[in-house]
């Protein structure tokens, strides 16, 4: 389909999620055909604007495509797809350069290519991440949120969050299944809509609320993850979930990090006597891939009996500390910890979810009408363990790509979409169940499915999910939907999803640790799920090219 004819089809392609992957994808649709942005809370709140470090960028003339992939490669121990590595890296110079003309204030240097400053962090052989001090994330989605907001053709609904998928099914038509638009739920006038889309893209993060400690804004509660399978798609490599290594241990911040970047500046690690523990479990020390250094603060502290561990930036100097990471040194000083004369306390949390919907490198899922972008999919970059700073860089790379294959297709065919049924349902008499379901949920993956696992762990987790479910499926059933209850409800299929993967790893690798596995075998595949005709979900063994056939397209 051209863009001519595409500018004439009057449905608008409806993006869930308003963060950088959402929005690079609707700025590069918007010229040609209308587009929705849904952010179920308010614009500015999201994953990318919490992004500290940077993005990748292939721009030095020390660097080369090759040694991108290689370092990739390395930190996703064994199971990143090398075709998705290449792709993403061959067009990384390409999307800062786009970041850089949308007007992104990265950090300057004359002398640096682009006139950027470059930096350094774990797992990278060499400098490459541009960034914007220590609080690029905020710089990146400002710019392109004004942008967004300034285009005449992008309508952006704050508080409007996506309940499932209308597919064919519902339709009740005879077909190969296709997304024809969502059910979304306006909150403030507490109203669910059915809208009409020529193709719905799925860009809501990740799961990281999941857990009980995490880095992940309140908005990380899987939701794009849990509809994608609801609808049928395939869901990989759920196992791997990544624990930042450095959270500030504070009590009024339990979810504020402390950026990769100081460890690749120089920060040191130390237990509480001062002594540094990092030679001990990696040769490259404090510029281990993340999986490494968080088993590794994880070990020390249980080994010792600590609540946390401690970095130490002071000898790198007040004047660096505030000139390259000015939002920790204000945050940690308004707590009462002067970085450049105090180390930090900190812990592991969990941070990104490596795995996720199935897409080709176009976002496509395995229902036509349906697209991911972003930490909601799985594309094959991360694989057992995300490299830092690649994430902004796939949620650049592949929303254009998104954006460029919806514009080659034609729009489904008008259809009357059936309006929600309400009739059946009631105002909840309390929301103290959804609360406390929350509440065991999250602990229950904090203490069953962490760094370190174990099969009798995540058979009792299985166990505990399975009653959650029931009490919130009954729930769902018998009152009018919230956005904690559509939340709560996500999670619960992630944490199956999660549990389920990590019971079909029998090894050890990347982020997904088992006392009862501890061994790496020699050849490994992702872990895919795929929804059979009942609720749960039932494991297969993928052949080494199911992802080339994906790739191959629908």
């Amino acid at each position: 389909m051209s863009a001519a004819a595409a500018e004439n089809s009057s449905a608008p392609v409806v993006i869930v999620g308003a963060g950088l992957a959402g929005l690079t994808a609707a700025l590069h649709l918007a010229d040609t055909v209308p587009v929705v942005v849904l952010a179920k809370r308010e614009l500015n709140v999201g994953a990318t604007a919490w992004a500290q470090g940077g993005i990748v960028g292939v721009l030095g003339s020390d660097d080369s495509i090759d040694s991108h992939v290689r370092d990739t490669q390395d930190a996703g121990a064994g199971l990143v797809d090398e075709v998705t590595a290449r792709f993403i890296a061959e067009r990384s110079a390409q999307a800062v350069a786009w970041l850089v003309d949308q007007g992104v204030p990265f950090t300057p240097d004359d002398t640096g290519p682009l006139g950027l400053h470059l930096t350094r962090e774990g797992g990278h052989a060499v400098r490459r991440i541009a960034h914007a001090a220590d609080a690029t994330g905020k710089a990146i989605h400002d710019q392109l949120l004004a942008a967004a907001a300034a285009h005449p053709n992008i309508t952006l609904r704050e508080r409007w969050m996506a309940l499932d998928l209308i597919t064919s099914r519902h339709l009740k038509r005879d077909e190969q299944p296709r997304c024809y638009g969502i059910y979304a739920l306006d909150i403030d006038r507490q109203r669910v809509e059915a809208l009409d889309a020529r193709a719905v893209i799925l860009a809501t993060g990740g799961a990281g609320k999941v857990y009980r400690y995490t880095t992940n804004p309140d908005t990380s509660t899987g939701d794009g993850i849990a509809m994608a399978w609801r609808a049928g798609c395939r869901v990989a490599n759920m196992e791997f979930i990544q624990f930042h290594p450095t959270c500030l241990y504070h009590p009024q911040e339990r979810s504020f990090l402390i950026t990769e970047a100081m460890r690749g500046e120089g920060g040191h690690l130390k237990l509480p006597d001062g002594t540094r523990f990092m030679a001990a479990h990696d040769e490259r020390l404090e510029l281990a891939p993340r999986d490494i250094v968080a088993r590794a603060i994880d070990f020390e502290m249980k080994k010792h009996g600590l609540d946390y561990v401690l970095l130490d930036a002071t000898h790198l100097g007040e004047a660096f500390l505030k000139e390259h990471f000015p939002t920790i040194h204000a945050r940690c000083l308004a707590l009462g910890i002067d970085i450049a004369r105090q180390p930090i306390p900190v812990v592991p949390a969990v941070h990104f979810t490596c795995g996720g919907v199935v897409t080709d490198l176009q976002g496509r899922s395995d229902m036509p009408g349906l697209y991911a972008v972003g930490e909601t999919t799985y594309t094959g970059l991360h694989g057992a363990n995300r490299l830092a700073s690649n994430s902004l860089l796939e949620c650049v790379v592949v929303g254009q790509t998104c954006a460029d294959d919806i514009l080659t297709r034609g729009s489904p065919e008008p259809m009357a979409l059936p309006a929600w049924d309400e009739s059946q349902v009631e105002d909840a008499d309390e929301q103290v169940v959804i609360a406390h379901n929350w509440d065991e949920l999250r602990l229950v993956m904090w203490n069953y499915v962490g760094i370190v696992r174990t099969t009798k762990r995540l058979e009792r987790a299985l166990h505990r999910i399975a009653l959650l479910r029931n009490e919130i499926d009954d729930y769902y059933a018998n009152f009018r939907v919230t956005r904690d209850l559509l939340e709560l409800r996500n999670l619960v299929d992630c944490a199956e999803l999660i549990v389920r993967s990590a019971l079909a790893r029998h090894e050890s690798r990347g982020l997904h640790f088992s006392r009862d596995y501890p061994a790496t075998l020699p050849v490994s595949f992702p872990t895919v799920l795929v929804r059979a005709p009942r609720r749960r979900p039932s494991e297969v063994a993928p052949s080494a090219a199911w992802l080339d056939s994906l790739k191959q397209g629908h």
